[in-house]
Formats: C-alpha cells, sequence, structure tokens
C-alpha cells in the first residue's frame, strides 16, 4: 500500500532552517510529481511546492525563494529544504501524491517557527 513518512519538522527561531522528509513506498516513485501542502491552525490546507518526476520544481509564492524542494528518486524520498523562515510558516507540513484520482497524504510534521 501506499505510505508517505514525514520527518524534520521542529522547533525554529525566525531566520533559522529546516529540511523536511518524506519517504514514499508502494509506488513508482521516480513516475510521480511529489507535493508539500501546510496546514496552520483554523486555517486551509495549502500548496506549498511540487516538484515533478523530473526534478522541476514549483513553489507558492509565499515562499518562493526561501524553500527549495528536491527529491532522490533511488531514495524514494522528497525534501523541503527551508530557509529564513517566518513566524508565518508554522504549520503542519503534509507531504502529497495522486496516483490517478486518488490522492495519498502523510501523516503530517509539525513546523513551529517561534523566538
Amino acid at each position: 500500500q501506499v505510505q508517505l513518512v514525514e520527518s524534520g519538522g521542529g522547533l525554529v527561531q525566525p531566520g533559522g532552517s529546516l529540511r523536511l522528509s518524506c519517504a514514499a513506498s508502494g509506488f513508482t516513485f521516480s513516475s510521480f510529481a511529489m507535493t508539500w501542502y501546510r496546514q496552520a491552525p483554523g486555517k486551509e490546507r495549502d500548496l506549498v511546492a511540487t516538484v515533478s518526476n523530473t526534478g522541476d520544481g514549483t513553489y507558492a509564492d509565499s515562499v518562493k525563494g526561501r524553500f527549495t524542494i528536491s527529491r532522490d528518486n533511488a531514495k524514494n524520498t522528497v525534501y523541503l529544504q527551508m530557509n529564513s523562515l517566518k513566524l508565518e510558516d508554522t504549520a503542519a507540513y503534509y507531504c502529497h501524491v495522486r496516483l490517478g484520482v486518488i490522492r495519498y497524504w502523510g501523516q503530517g510534521t509539525q513546523v513551529t517557527v517561534s523566538s
């Protein structure tokens, strides 16, 4: 079965950095785009960044220039490098893949930016 397992979240000060990882299994990872979403308390889940199966990244305007999405197809893992973190980046971050009409989500990893 499809599994997405996120890791790397934590507490960081404004201006700091974190790298999130998402280990995927149960499907042909190298064939599919992967996406990071985030959801802050009381808000909708928003798209953060997508990496194509060939490694091209696209970003929400709010994170452009600060976050970098990448993938390692040999390790079935997608990453989100987050730099220059802001208070408003505080959220639960979710890994996502769409296989046909079915969307799969990880369990999420919490990122808290606080001084």
